[in-house]
Order: C-alpha cells, then sequence, then structure tokens
C-alpha cells in the first residue's frame, strides 16, 4: 500500500506536466509560426520481488517473473512542426514558410537563433528585422525612398525604389534545415537555437532540400487544433482524478491497517 502512494504521486506529477504543456500550447493558439508540444511519458524501473530465474523446489523456474511497477516519469516534449495553417494578412513584408525550413536572425547577443514566424518590419536603418529587431540573416537593406518590396518564392528581394523604372534586386532570404528540428532548443520570442540533438545547421536557398518556398502576404498561424487540446485537456484531467482517487484508497486501507486490534 506504500507503495501504491509513491507510484500514485508519480501519476500526479507527470499529468500535471502534461497539464501545464497543454496550457502552454493553448496560451500560444495565436502565436505566429507556434508548434505545438507534447509530453511523453516512461515508466520508472519496476521492483523486481522475484526473477524468472529464481529457482523452484521443484528444480523447475518460472516462465515470467514477479514485478511491482513504481509509476511513471516523463521523458521529454515532443515538439511537432506539422505545417500551420496561411493567413492571407496582404502585408507586403509577411512571409510564410511552406516546408520545413527556417528563417535566420542575429539575435542581441551576436548569436544566431531561426524562427518560423515571418512576420519582418524594416527598423531604422531600412534593414529588414523581425517583430523583435533581430536582424535578418543574411543582412538585407531598403534603398532610401523605397516604395514597394516584393518577395520571390526563391528568397530573392526586390525593391522597387522612387525615380527608378526597374526595380532592383537588394538580397536573397534563405533558409535553415536541420537533421532534428525537435532537438532545437526554444528561446521565447518565436526563436530557437542549436543543440548537439538538432544536427549541424544547413543553409540552403527556399525551395532546396524541402525547405519550403515563401508566400509574400501569408503568415503562418500556429498549428495547435483547439478541439485536440482541449480532448486531451479532458483525459489529462481524468488521469489525474484517477491517481489522487488512488491515494485516497490507499490512506483508507491505512486506516484500517492501523485500526486492528
Amino acid at each position: 500500500m506504500i507503495r501504491s502512494l509513491y507510484t500514485s504521486a508519480t501519476g500526479m506529477e507527470a499529468q500535471q506536466l502534461k497539464m501545464d504543456v497543454i496550457s502552454n500550447n493553448l496560451a500560444n493558439a495565436s502565436t505566429t509560426g507556434f508548434k505545438k508540444a507534447r509530453a511523453e511519458f516512461e515508466d520508472l524501473l519496476s521492483d523486481t520481488l522475484r526473477s524468472a530465474e529464481a529457482p523452484q523446489p521443484n528444480g523447475n523456474t518460472r516462465p515470467s517473473p514477479l514485478e511491482v511497477g513504481l509509476g511513471v516519469r516523463t521523458g521529454s516534449t515532443q515538439r511537432s512542426f506539422g505545417q500551420g495553417d496561411m493567413i492571407n494578412t496582404n502585408n507586403p513584408l509577411d512571409v510564410a514558410i511552406e516546408g520545413q525550413g527556417f528563417l535566420r536572425v542575429v539575435r542581441s547577443n551576436g548569436e544566431l537563433g531561426y524562427t518560423r514566424a515571418g512576420n519582418l518590419r524594416v527598423d531604422a536603418d531600412n534593414r529588414l528585422v523581425t517583430q523583435a529587431g533581430e536582424l535578418v540573416d543574411p543582412a538585407i537593406t531598403l534603398p532610401a525612398q523605397t516604395t514597394t518590396v516584393s518577395i520571390r518564392t526563391d528568397g530573392t528581394v526586390l525593391a522597387e525604389v522612387q525615380g527608378r523604372a526597374e526595380p532592383m534586386e537588394v538580397g536573397t532570404l534563405e533558409l535553415t534545415m536541420f537533421a532534428n528540428p525537435s532537438g532545437l532548443q526554444a528561446l521565447g520570442g518565436n526563436l530557437f537555437s542549436v543543440t548537439p540533438a538538432s544536427g549541424t545547421a544547413l543553409n540552403v536557398r527556399p525551395g532546396e532540400m524541402g525547405s519550403g518556398a515563401l508566400r509574400q502576404g501569408f503568415l503562418e498561424s500556429a498549428n495547435v487544433k483547439a478541439v485536440e487540446e482541449m480532448i486531451d485537456m479532458i483525459s489529462t484531467q481524468r488521469a489525474y482524478e484517477l491517481n489522487s482517487k488512488v491515494i485516497q484508497t490507499a490512506d483508507q486501507m491505512l486506516q484500517r491497517l492501523t485500526n486492528l486490534r
């Protein structure tokens, strides 16, 4: 009975963490380029009361051991990088990635970051930046008196400048691919950073190696489905309640045991 108390406590803790993951998914349902996560569980080491190799009085061995599980723990949180819905914004500086690539930016500390959020802006120096001010890498600077910006599907950026008949090419947006994007570290602010688990960053042109084409005037919404998250939340709540019920039952059994005379 004491074992069941600790086992159920691990179950409640695991379900609580799963609820935290679900709540974060729902909180970011309107975040541009957000990728939902899910909690993955693994069982704890079982308590072997008698192994299958233990000798029996008749000289035989049992076909299976006598084991009791000791609960569960959260092994990892797996991030899903499935494509989110495309939202038409009609903003020429908004770009959505139709594929697996990431935009590369320079963070405030000089290190590189990677994002799926393509809501770009122009800073005071006419450079393309993210909504938080991180510079797009490679840097793209628009000429003074730019009237219209065009971004092709292959990442080529064209600027129509007042007084010029033809648009001029000012740079190219690149995308970055990873062997294991789920291994990226989330930094907040729609940014990720490279880790040994993600693999080496591979810089490519949009459209190459499955990185995806760019769509000007669109943004990728979060790949969170509210109905699916609500169903998952209900099942998590029920699992939490069942684990708490086991603790209550074990406590009642212990009370009966201590009242025996």
